[in-house]
């Protein structure tokens, strides 16, 4: 399993990591912290010195209740971060962290290699257009509702089964617009109770059945530090946790606030698996 670049192959025959750069005031964890082009830059750098193979980058918080962005604020805040990493990083892979599909395409031109959209096309299906037009990859995840709405109590007969059935038919539209490259993502946090959360964590190789690489966004979330009874700054720990679990149950990518330690979870558990061939 690869995804192509017009720069690079990114061979998935290990977990990749995906590192987070929120350059949003709002974020329920770094929001504001990444707040001038020397501090983006730098972080960015121990990013990929950690063991980051892609950097996403995003403008609008999808966190419960975050404040709206329009889509000409959104590209005010992208753009110029994302050419200033393309300029600074030249082999990294930047995925933008958008809905919007003139975003993306701005995005794009301005050095993004891959799309990461929250609602999987659903705000805006030209999104998938924009995808393959321009021949690159694009994240599809799982939400129910919306991210106003998405927490006032989620119902689903059989969450896993529900989940599954709507990444297969929104990764059929996909194709069916000329898609080439998808990753799929279940959406942990997005419209789940902690119970339904655990549930997909633990059915994570169900998904494995779509063929399509399996992405992970698990850092410092609700359904983490909930259970622990701490806040977002105090769940690494347990956020490493829930990371060899998925690691175990197929994940292909992480997406991650902390590259090192998750960078050191997949050492773990690739030599483990190794150990027992």
């Amino acid at each position: 399993m690869k995804l192509n670049f017009k720069h690079k192959t990114l061979h998935l025959s290990s977990p990749k990591i995906m590192g987070i750069l929120n350059v949003t005031p709002d974020s329920f964890f770094d929001g504001n912290k990444h707040n001038s082009e020397e501090k983006i830059l730098a972080h960015v750098e121990k990013m990929i010195a950690d063991g980051a193979s892609i950097i996403d980058i995003g403008g609008y918080s999808t966190r419960p209740c975050a404040a709206f962005v329009s889509e000409k604020e959104e590209i005010e805040r992208l753009i110029p971060i994302i050419t200033a990493v393309r300029n600074n990083f030249q082999d990294v892979i930047i995925s933008v962290d958008t809905f919007r599909s003139n975003v993306a395409q701005q995005a794009v031109n301005a050095g993004a290699n891959m799309i990461n959209d929250v609602f999987g096309g659903i705000a805006d299906e030209n999104i998938f257009t924009t995808a393959a037009k321009n021949n690159i990859p694009i994240v599809i995840m799982h939400l129910k509702g919306e991210p106003t709405n998405m927490q006032e109590n989620p119902q689903y007969k059989n969450v896993t089964t529900e989940v599954y059935s709507h990444l297969q038919q929104r990764t059929s539209i996909a194709k069916s617009k000329g898609v080439n490259q998808l990753i799929i993502d279940v959406g942990f946090g997005f419209g789940k109770t902690l119970k339904h959360n655990y549930e997909l964590l633990n059915n994570l190789e169900k998904f494995k059945e779509l063929n399509f690489p399996l992405l992970v966004g698990l850092s410092r979330k609700s359904m983490i530090y909930k259970v622990l009874n701490t806040t977002p700054e105090n769940a690494l720990n347990g956020t490493t946790a829930a990371h060899i679990i998925a690691l175990k149950n197929g994940a292909n990518i992480l997406r991650v606030h902390d590259v090192k330690e998750a960078s050191e979870a997949i050492k773990i558990v690739s030599f483990a698996n190794q150990s027992n061939d």
